[in-house]
């Protein structure tokens, strides 16, 4: 290679920008502060390095793949433990014909199109979803997907104050706490009121409600099953949002359970989120996730967030897709856009409709049935337990509930971890130190569910 080229690849890559204690002094000062340890405040003391960065030797790939698949071997996923892990992401069966499909190069290598009409493929399998989250939910139109249950939840607030002209958002204190934190990031700044409603025997306080609404309510948001699997009175709920005529009813269901239990249609929700993970998407340490965004009529359309595909006829009168609203930062002026969403979750939206496709309206049902008949098994054989019982004995749940315990729930989760069983999840850091949520899937067999109540009395 001659000096000619040599000098051009050093102008193409250039491996870090060089900057003077001067021009970083300078830097400083234009941004407000006077050293770097100052901009750095607002980062807690506990999560700055303090000391010299160290770097392991370098090692061959060979060595790096023995490391990486130690340190992968010490780990245990769900197959390999009994799992009743819940709060949000679920243990679903998934069958093989998922992953064989989005496996497949022309979609796993694939990002989201910004030519959209050029891969044709891949809005036709988005157009095919929509319309499955529409069947599902009973809503008119759904969008291309959101980033996870607690975004759209989030959207959804903002899309409703886009909608009435209002700032006051009502919402169920029994959502998931999670969605709580994502809200408040979302809505931060932006003159959006949060009016949170405390929880009444695992539920949503009717009366509080009622007392909440007034005329510049914009919406009230509620899970249902909410948090701790408990299935809300969505009819009851309903009545009192409509009372006031702008307030939007927006709720975030579990897709599985809507195969037995009412649709969002039927009780006249106005937007419906969830997450979509349970359909065909594997635990994977929590994520990627995915949401889904469904609204009741077409004349939400615009001010939803996110894309949306639509089907149409080409010049040659064949079927073809298209992006039919973009309404993101990315393609049309910020003051006009609904939001800064990036992108949407397309793998993981290919794996749900494909998941969908497969099991059908009565694998779905199936897949339902099997999970909140188990889980009443469960929740059954542990009430039977001495110390043990029902934190919301008289409320209704689908696949997921919790218990109170008789020695801290931590102890109960430590301590059954070790013999490759994942309790659930310990309510203590929500201040519930003596309670233990457990979610259930069709995938428990009665010989699961029995060795952890065996595994509970040893502990007991």
């Amino acid at each position: 290679m001659n000096a000619g080229k040599i000098n051009n690849l050093k102008e193409m890559s250039m491996p870090y920008i060089s900057n003077t204690d001067k021009e970083r002094q300078e830097m400083l000062q234009e941004i407000g502060v006077s050293s770097f340890d100052e901009l750095l405040q607002p980062i807690p003391e506990k999560l700055r390095l303090k000391k010299e960065l160290k770097m392991d030797e370098p090692l061959s790939e060979l060595e790096i793949l023995r490391k990486v698949n130690r340190l992968a071997n010490k780990n245990t996923c769900s197959f390999g433990a009994n799992s009743f892990l819940g709060g949000g992401v679920y243990d679903h069966f998934i069958p093989a014909a998922v992953d064989s499909v989005v496996s497949k190069p022309d979609f796993f290598t694939a990002y989201t199109p910004y030519q959209a009409e050029v891969s044709q493929g891949t809005l036709q399998y988005i157009y095919e979803y929509q319309s499955m989250i529409c069947n599902l939910t009973g809503m008119e139109v759904a969008n291309a997907s959101m980033y996870d249950a607690a975004s759209a939840l989030a959207e959804a607030i903002l899309m409703a104050v886009r909608k009435t002209k209002l700032n006051k958002a009502v919402i169920a204190g029994t959502i998931h706490p999670n969605f709580k934190e994502v809200i408040k990031c979302y809505t931060e700044g932006i003159g959006v009121e949060l009016v949170y409603i405390a929880e009444k025997n695992g539920l949503i306080d009717l009366e509080a409600l009622k007392k909440a609404m007034d005329a510049e309510t914009a919406c009230v948001i509620l899970q249902t099953p909410n948090f701790y699997g408990n299935i809300e009175d969505a009819f009851a709920i309903e009545e009192i949002v409509h009372a006031q005529p702008k307030a939007m009813f927006i709720v975030s269901v579990d897709p599985i359970s809507l195969a037995i239990l009412n649709s969002p249609a039927e009780y006249k929700a106005d937007v419906v989120v969830g997450e979509g993970q349970a359909l065909g998407n594997a635990v994977s340490y929590g994520g990627p996730l995915f949401g889904f965004f469904a609204t009741n009529s077409i004349k939400n359309a615009r001010t939803m967030p996110g894309r949306i595909v639509g089907g149409t006829l080409d010049s040659d009168g064949k079927k073809a897709y298209c992006l039919t609203l973009q309404a993101r930062e990315q393609h049309i002026k910020r003051e006009r856009a609904t939001s800064n969403i990036c992108s949407n979750q397309s793998l993981c939206v290919l794996a749900a409709t494909v998941y969908m496709s497969v099991m059908g309206k009565e694998g779905l049902k199936e897949v339902a049935i099997q999970s909140t008949t188990k889980a009443h098994y469960l929740a059954d054989s542990i009430t039977n337990l001495n110390g043990f019982s029902l934190a919301y004995p008289e409320v209704p749940f689908f696949k997921e509930f919790v218990v109170n315990t008789p020695v801290p729930a931590e102890k109960i989760v430590a301590e059954l971890a070790k013999h490759d069983i994942y309790a659930g999840i310990s309510l203590a850091e929500f201040g519930k130190q003596n309670q233990l949520m457990i979610a259930v899937t069709e995938k428990k067999s009665k010989a699961d569910m029995d060795a952890f109540v065996k595994a509970l009395v040893e502990v007991k």
